[in-house]
């Protein structure tokens, strides 16, 4: 059976030679094959809020592997998705320990045109959720709560 493996590369230059307050967060990522490098910091108040941080990238993979699943089911069962949208949430709390993301809320708002009825797009949700490569990996709780336009047609 195949095995998938990821790669990922990492670089942080900087001291920390002035103790905890006094050093850089900011480092860089790339995973090849892809060439596409994004900046990252830490979470935490010593982070530039501008820059993604590893929480963020984590409910944003979660939220993307959700969309790429579901459209993967639809497009299989011939559903005609013309817009998806999610608005996702991680819950981090401080006085829960180890700390962690304890819950993440994916919100799609899935727009499809054609005959399919919310309920059969509802239960595409759920089986793309089933099927999620990132939410099988987690520990954290998952929410689904999905919004679904059925449009009379596809808007130019």
């Amino acid at each position: 059976m195949p095995t998938h493996r990821y790669e990922t590369r990492l670089r942080w230059t900087g001291s920390t030679g002035l103790g905890w307050d006094g050093y850089d967060r900011t480092h860089t990522a790339v995973a090849p094959p892809a060439e596409q490098e994004i900046s990252l910091t830490t979470g935490e108040s010593k982070g530039d809020p501008r820059i993604l941080n590893p929480e963020q990238l984590l409910v944003m993979a979660a939220s993307s592997c959700q969309m790429l699943s579901f459209l993967h089911c639809a497009a299989r069962a011939r559903i005609d998705v013309v817009g998806y949208e999610d608005d996702a949430t991680g819950i981090m709390p401080d006085d829960d320990k180890p700390l962690r993301i304890t819950h993440i809320t994916l919100r799609p708002r899935i727009a499809i045109v054609g005959e399919a009825s919310e309920e059969r797009v509802r239960k595409l949700v759920e089986t793309a959720h089933e099927n999620c490569f990132i939410a099988n990996s987690l520990k954290s709780e998952m929410s689904l709560e999905p919004r679904i336009e059925v449009r009379a047609e596809a808007s130019a």
